[in-house]
């Protein structure tokens, strides 16, 4: 996994850059799975999840209790989440999550992003079998930690894969198994820095450095809007 991992930090890492990007993005998350489960973070796994990504990328705790108080509201927006599946330049495969309160605005601008960036959407449905979804944590790797004893504790929680990257790893298993994973981790006295559910391609596909490169300019447009929560592609 090693050109797919480092593809995947980059993109990662570039799209955490901006934070007045980033902000608006995690308030979304947190707002709409306190609608889903409630506002009790110990209660919601999804919404403790959401403000433990939001803490780790330095949101201000106000911007936190406002993103809950929002889903309480009675004029708290109607967020769905919705996917779009596209291919984009090259053939590559485009896997795109949202949350919107306007599905007609959200399906305008990405069907505008693939056709003004080499691409087309294609029914809902059509790549939802090239892609696996996975729970995905990072986390720092203490210099003690035994990864052969960390893997047998957290194997009944429905532990896949662990990547080990030197200072950090990421922990990786079925996305049914998302709650259990996250509570054995933290049993364990580790702390995530980062969970999420993932898209993994099913038959990753090699292309050169300047195909990502026009491949880029559709996801970095897809990325900028507000109401795309998350992009994969079956770059590998």
């Amino acid at each position: 996994m090693g050109r797919a991992f480092e593809y995947r930090r980059a993109a990662k890492e570039k799209r955490w850059a901006n934070m007045s990007r980033i902000f608006p993005k995690l308030a979304r998350a947190i707002t709409v799975a306190a609608k889903e489960g409630g506002a009790d973070p110990e209660m919601n796994p999804k919404l403790r999840t959401a403000i433990q990504n939001a803490k780790a990328q330095n949101m201000p705790k106000d911007n936190i209790e406002s993103a809950i108080k929002r889903a309480e509201g009675k004029d708290a927006a109607n967020f769905v989440e919705m996917n779009y599946e596209g291919k984009g330049p090259h053939g590559v495969l485009v896997f795109v999550e949202c949350a919107t309160d306007n599905t007609n605005r959200t399906v305008a601008n990405v069907k505008s992003y693939f056709n003004k960036n080499g691409g087309s959407l294609v029914p809902s449905g059509s790549l939802e079998f090239m892609f696996s979804r996975k729970a995905v944590f990072e986390l720092d790797r203490p210099a003690s930690l035994d990864l052969d004893e960390l893997e047998l504790n957290l194997i009944d929680a429905g532990l896949e894969e662990i990547e080990d990257h030197g200072d950090t790893m990421t922990i990786i298993g079925d996305y049914k198994n998302f709650g259990e994973l996250s509570k054995g981790i933290e049993d364990l006295g580790l702390e995530p820095k980062e969970s999420s559910l993932q898209r993994f391609p099913t038959t990753p596909t090699e292309f050169t450095d300047e195909q990502i490169v026009e491949i880029e300019k559709l996801t970095d447009k897809l990325e900028d809007d507000d109401d795309v929560q998350g992009v994969f592609t079956n770059i590998g």
